[in-house]
């Protein structure tokens, strides 16, 4: 069953930091099959009060491929970066 990750950045402390991490993510989802969805687009609250400011949304084949890749030496290399650049939220959902 695929998985989607969504992540809300909530607020970007180093810029530079941030950017460097958005260079170097895409060849480690590539390798453990994440495929972006959505990646700061536009959004438009349909309803309630959440107003995210940037979304990114990762769909993975499985939760044992997302898990491969959130332990792996390649993105525990740079998931140092997000942190240190920002504050962030991150979920995974099973798709149906």
């Amino acid at each position: 069953m695929a998985v989607y990750l969504i992540a809300e950045v909530k607020d970007i402390v180093n810029k530079e930091k941030y950017d460097e991490y958005s260079q170097k993510i895409p060849p480690t989802l590539k390798k453990f099959g994440g495929q972006y969805l959505a990646r700061g687009g536009k959004i438009t609250v349909a309803s309630g009060d959440w107003n995210p400011s940037w979304i990114t949304m990762i769909k993975f084949e499985s939760i044992d491929k997302f898990n491969a890749w959130w332990h792996s030496p390649e993105y525990k290399a740079i998931a140092m970066l997000r942190e240190k650049a920002s504050r962030t939220n991150v979920v995974v959902v099973e798709g149906v």
